[in-house]
């Protein structure tokens, strides 16, 4: 697709280079007609740059024509198709009878300066102002958005329900992903010892691992954890007791684990060396890690298995869409994008859902 990443290439480049919108001052170049509305080159690219600043390589494309033509040849089939389908679902708003009221924007409008701390009008108007966009502008977007979810939730979403027969055959195909993340509540005391260019000290590496040793005892003997820690550990945890918090299992050193899995609630570690020194480690409390029952998992079951619908849905409702409208390409790379954007959906949809 030469022709395709040429295009908008030296653009991009320079968008990106620069950080700014795409000026909109030229003769449009119209891509595509759906049912009469456009889509024009200006619509792509911004499109284009939308999707390629959301890759995290995105910060290494300064100039870069051949890594922005990679990036763009990855983006563009999945970025026209979703220009197509928003289109096709902003007139499917349109025809319900959908729209935005004064009311509603302002109501809206309330709600991001409340949630960017803005006070007042000025203020708001340089924000828009930075973004490249005009109050007009963004109460089209807004409008846009508003239409598509509308749409979405009362031909989709809103008639998909769940089954009890669901959730159950749902919950025995995957019961072990439902599992939650095993965690591992830890405190220590640390006897610290000092490395030097020289290596470790032999006299200061018993010494350490005899103090290890005594406030092992004594906390066998029923000394407070904590206080021990505060009088006499060399770790910062100290300033809490000793308490680490909760910790992934996975995030533990597979040694730590080893002993850990031989614990109770309420053990101890014997005396254990490491880069830092002699650590004393303590199981507060193990959560996670089992498989729930159906009743416990029932809510995350219901809510796995209406989205694994609702996009199968969507999906069904997106393309009886495209079969009813009318489809003018007038850019013939943009049309292969876009077939090739539809042919990687239907190789995705036929992958079942975990």
């Amino acid at each position: 697709m030469h022709r395709l990443h040429t295009m908008a290439l030296t653009a991009l480049v320079a968008v990106l280079a620069a950080g700014t919108p795409i000026s909109a001052d030229i003769i449009e170049q119209i891509l595509v007609k759906v049912n009469g509305e456009i889509i024009t080159k200006t619509d792509l690219e911004q499109r284009q740059v939308a999707a390629i600043r959301q890759r995290p390589e995105a910060q290494q494309l300064r100039g870069d024509d051949a890594a922005v033509a990679k990036l763009l040849a990855e983006v563009t089939p999945q970025v026209i198709v979703d220009a197509v389908d928003e289109l096709l679902l902003i007139q499917r708003g349109k025809e319900l009878g959908y729209a935005m009221g004064d009311e509603q924007f302002q109501s809206i409008l309330e709600n991001i300066r409340k949630e960017n701390k803005i006070e007042t009008e000025a203020q708001f108007e340089q924000a828009l102002k930075q973004e490249g966009m005009t109050m007009l502008d963004l109460r089209r977007q807004l409008e846009k958005q508003m239409l598509v979810n509308r749409v979405q939730q009362t031909e989709v979403m809103g008639k998909i329900g769940v089954t009890d027969d669901e959730i159950k055959a749902y919950y025995e195909a995957n019961a072990a992903s439902l599992a939650a993340p095993a965690n591992v509540t830890l405190r220590e005391i640390l006897v610290a010892v000092e490395n030097t260019d020289a290596g470790v000290n032999v006299a200061a590496d018993e010494a350490a691992a005899a103090k290890a040793a005594d406030i092992h005892k004594r906390l066998l003997g029923g000394e407070p954890f904590p206080r021990l820690a505060a009088d006499l550990s060399d770790a910062p945890s100290k300033a809490n007791g000793g308490l680490l918090g909760e910790i992934p299992y996975t995030d533990l050193a597979p040694e730590l684990q080893k002993e850990i899995d031989a614990l109770k609630p309420g053990d101890l570690t014997a005396p254990r060396r490491t880069s830092r020194g002699y650590q004393i480690v303590k199981l507060d409390a193990r959560s996670g890690g089992g498989t729930p029952t159906m009743d416990e998992a029932r809510e995350q079951v219901s809510e796995r298995v209406f989205e694994q619908k609702r996009r199968g849905e969507f999906q069904k409702y997106l393309v009886r869409l495209r079969t009813q409208a009318i489809i003018e390409w007038k850019n013939d790379e943009v049309k292969k994008a876009y077939e090739a954007g539809l042919a990687t959906q239907n190789t995705q949809a036929a992958v079942p859902p975990r």
